[in-house]
């Protein structure tokens, strides 16, 4: 589950759908370079700011949900991505070379798609899940909601105040309340550079 990740100047959520096909779309995804992949996916968020909160594969291709921080343009993750499977790929799986020549992993093209938080990451995420013929997708990793601790995380409820007032001058929605209190908090960074901060529309 995706989280509003808060920097020093700003908060951000952004999640991209990613899917890779191999090379040539040979049919080299079985249960050993499943684990590789995975494990490798896994390794990379912790290296950088990209978090996996989902990750299939199917026969031949491989789809991703992820999430990242504005300073990650969609092709750096994407290269990243690609770069750093590849060569573990390889290196950990030899027999996957037989199937593939020119060393090359992945195919040169992808597809990836930005994603809303609340209007259809769920329906992406079924999306994704519901992938394959006859049943061939499978799914290696699914982030749960209390374990995401991407980058900086969410702020500590004594950050947040109080979560009730806000969440009902919000009519009820907790993520517009953190949007407010994220406004808020950039409020005195634009003041001390001389700009102009817009107030909220949610506030009353």
């Amino acid at each position: 589950m995706s989280l509003f990740i808060h920097k020093s100047h700003n908060v951000s959520v952004l999640l991209y759908h990613l899917v890779c096909p191999a090379k040539y779309r040979r049919v080299v995804f079985d249960e050993a370079v499943d684990a590789v992949l995975k494990e490798v996916c896994l390794d990379i968020s912790l290296r950088y700011e990209i978090s996996f909160l989902e990750i299939g594969t199917d026969r031949d291709h491989v789809h991703f949900l992820v999430q990242s921080v504005p300073t990650y343009s969609p092709t750096k993750i994407v290269r990243t991505i690609k770069s750093i499977t590849a060569r573990e790929i390889f290196a950990r799986c030899p027999h996957v070379k037989k199937q593939l020549w020119g060393g090359q992993f992945w195919s040169d093209g992808y597809f990836i798609a930005s994603v809303g938080q609340h209007g259809n990451e769920d329906t992406i995420g079924n999306y994704v899940r519901g992938q394959g013929q006859d049943n061939s997708y499978q799914k290696l990793h699914s982030q749960p909601r209390d374990q995401l601790t991407l980058m900086d995380g969410p702020a500590s409820p004594e950050k947040l105040n109080s979560k009730l007032t806000y969440s009902a001058a919000c009519g009820g929605d907790f993520d517009s309340a953190q949007l407010i209190i994220a406004i808020s908090r950039l409020e005195p960074y634009a003041k001390r550079a001389g700009r102009f901060l817009s107030p909220s529309p949610f506030r009353r």
